[in-house]
């Protein structure tokens, strides 16, 4: 191809299907790539596959290819996605057994890759000498090896265009890095090579604005979200991209907005140093990147440059942090915030008789305090004006039955403390904590490997 048109067809697990149907039925895509995995997810999906064996892997996009499949594969769509999560070869066999229903052609091909998951290694590496040293430089491996629940790494492009090389129509990955599934199809078609830092840069960027879904086409939009068209048809975005030009855009007859500023809060999401992005293809600059609008809902992006990819890749680490209970109390007017706050004090108390070991107690008001914190306005006449407020109180300990002591206490505040307190959504539930322990490993170590299954 001389040029690639790619569209982002999800920004996380539990996104709305409806922009990727519409993407797949009204624009000129050549491939849609589909973001599912987010740092925690990987152990929530373990968990999952431990409860259900046939678990693990996103079922949403099992529904999405129920809906695109046929079309997709009429219209030579191909689609890359890492809903694999941490059973990929039953995300394969669900969306095999799908397009098989729907009578797609016997020579429909769906690639995997497999090798990100080290869970069962880490043990064994541990002791071969690799620290997994805490890139927040907190805490000691020591106290959490033995409690891990899932290891995946973060990986790049080549095994996903290798897949593509083998004639994939689809394909399903783990923990590929987000942008990862966008500069595979762009290196395979415009033929790249991966050590062209620039335009890996480019690719890997293209898929940066695409990874987030609506978010880059004015989802999630703090520069003007008044005035984003059909909100309630929200489209996401999609690149076109070849050797000299780079532009986003979005399919036809849907809502968003494609300008300067949503593509410039997109830019800069999640990008700690503008100069130095690190992804597992390319250390991306960004630091002088030029934005313009080129026409209504299109935009040009220019000036990425790139430097040599990292040495070591990124690895997250999900472990067992202990359980907690999340407990909400509500307070009408008069007094709102005076009752809530006199209610927590009372709770404090009752919790210290029962001597509850807790690791963290957090005590928010919401509608006062439960997001901005410290930095919220607590002034008195705020405070005293409010029409209502809810008590939130969490707690985290290191066994259930700490954890359990809060929930019989909050119900009888309805009548046992200050008037007024409203109980709602049922008792809370004791729920595990997973903790995350970000560490890095080197390339050299890891093996993946890029299979294909026919559907027949």
């Amino acid at each position: 191809m001389d040029k690639v048109v790619i569209g982002g067809g999800q920004g996380f697990w539990g996104d709305s299907n409806d922009a990727a149907i519409h993407m797949v039925k009204h624009s000129n895509i050549n491939y849609m790539a589909c973001d599912y995995l987010a740092e925690l997810t990987l152990s929530i999906m373990s968990r999952q596959k431990l409860k259900n064996p046939g678990a693990g892997y996103a079922r949403d996009f099992v529904e999405l290819i129920k809906e695109t499949g046929k079309t997709a594969y009429e219209k030579d769509i191909k689609i890359i996605t890492n809903a694999g999560g941490m059973n990929i070869r039953g995300a394969v066999e669900a969306v095999g057994q799908v397009l098989k229903e729907q009578g797609v052609g016997e020579n429909y091909k769906i690639g995997y890759v497999e090798g990100d998951d080290i869970t069962d290694r880490i043990p064994k590496m541990y002791e071969e000498g690799y620290e997994f040293a805490n890139l927040d430089d907190t805490g000691d491996f020591r106290d959490i090896k033995d409690k891990i629940v899932n290891a995946n790494v973060y990986f790049g492009h080549e095994p996903i265009v290798e897949c593509l090389k083998q004639g994939a129509n689809t394909v399903i990955t783990g923990r590929a890095a987000d942008s990862a599934l966008f500069l595979a199809p762009i290196l395979h078609e415009l033929g790249w090579k991966a050590d062209d830092w620039n335009n890996a840069a480019r690719g890997i960027m293209a898929g940066h604005l695409l990874e987030c879904g609506g978010q880059g086409a004015g989802g999630n939009y703090q520069y003007d979200w008044r005035n984003v068209p059909r909100m309630d048809e929200l489209g996401f975005p999609i690149v076109e991209i070849s050797n000299d030009d780079f532009y986003i855009t979005k399919a036809p007859d849907c809502g968003g907005i494609i300008c300067e500023q949503s593509a410039k809060e997109q830019f800069l999401y999640e990008v700690h140093d503008p100069a130095n992005y690190l992804t597992p293809d390319v250390n991306v600059d960004i630091s002088q990147a030029i934005i313009t609008q080129a026409g209504e809902n299109r935009v040009r992006v220019d000036n990425i440059k790139g430097k040599p990819r990292p040495k070591q890749l990124k690895l997250n680490i999900g472990y067992h942090a202990g359980y907690k209970v999340a407990t909400y109390l509500s307070f009408a007017w008069p007094d709102a915030y005076e009752k809530a706050r006199y209610t927590a004090d009372i709770l404090m108390k009752k919790l210290k008789r029962k001597g509850l070991k807790a690791e963290e107690i957090h005590i928010s008001y919401v509608g006062l305090n439960s997001l901005l914190l410290g930095t919220a306005d607590m002034s008195p006449e705020l405070v005293n004006s409010m029409n209502e407020v809810v008590l939130r109180i969490a707690v985290r300990t290191l066994s259930k039955e700490e954890a359990y002591k809060i929930i019989p206490e909050i119900a009888p505040m309805q009548l046992n403390g200050p008037p007024g307190a409203s109980f709602f959504g049922g008792r809370a539930k004791v729920q595990e904590v997973i903790g995350l322990w970000p560490t890095l490993i080197p390339r050299e170590a890891l093996h993946f490997t890029s299979c294909i299954k026919e559907v027949r």
